[in-house]
């Protein structure tokens, strides 16, 4: 069998004002953005072709419990030096800056809702 990713799901209070924190600091792209029958946002993001939904807790949901968040998302970047410094002015709250055992340069910082966002060197 085979399995292709399809998309992340990041729950959010204000989803509008995650997805414009993903356009402005990560990249992203607004696919689509619509609203559901009872009022809530919907957004569809592309993280440089990780496509993420981008919602508030979804109401007629019937799981044994949702959240916001999600643990992290990893992204490469050919400017590590400049995202990097884009990231900090932002506001995020920095978690970690190492380097990896494949010695490229990784920073690991907060993103909204507490999501972790990790950006790695390229190599």
């Amino acid at each position: 069998m085979a399995f292709k990713l399809n998309h992340i799901h990041l729950k959010s209070p204000d989803p509008r004002k995650t997805v414009q924190w993903y356009v402005d600091y990560m990249g992203a792209t607004v696919l689509s953005e619509r609203e559901t029958a009872n009022g809530s946002l919907y957004f569809r993001i592309s993280l440089n072709g990780v496509e993420a939904n981008v919602t508030d807790l979804v109401q007629d949901q019937v799981l044994e419990r949702q959240f916001y968040g999600l643990e992290h998302v990893a992204m490469d970047t050919d400017s590590y030096d400049a995202d990097v410094a884009a990231v900090k002015a932002s506001g995020a709250r920095v978690l970690e800056e190492r380097t990896s055992p494949g010695q490229r340069r990784v920073c690991f910082f907060e993103g909204p809702e507490g999501v972790q966002v990790e950006l790695l060197e390229m190599s």
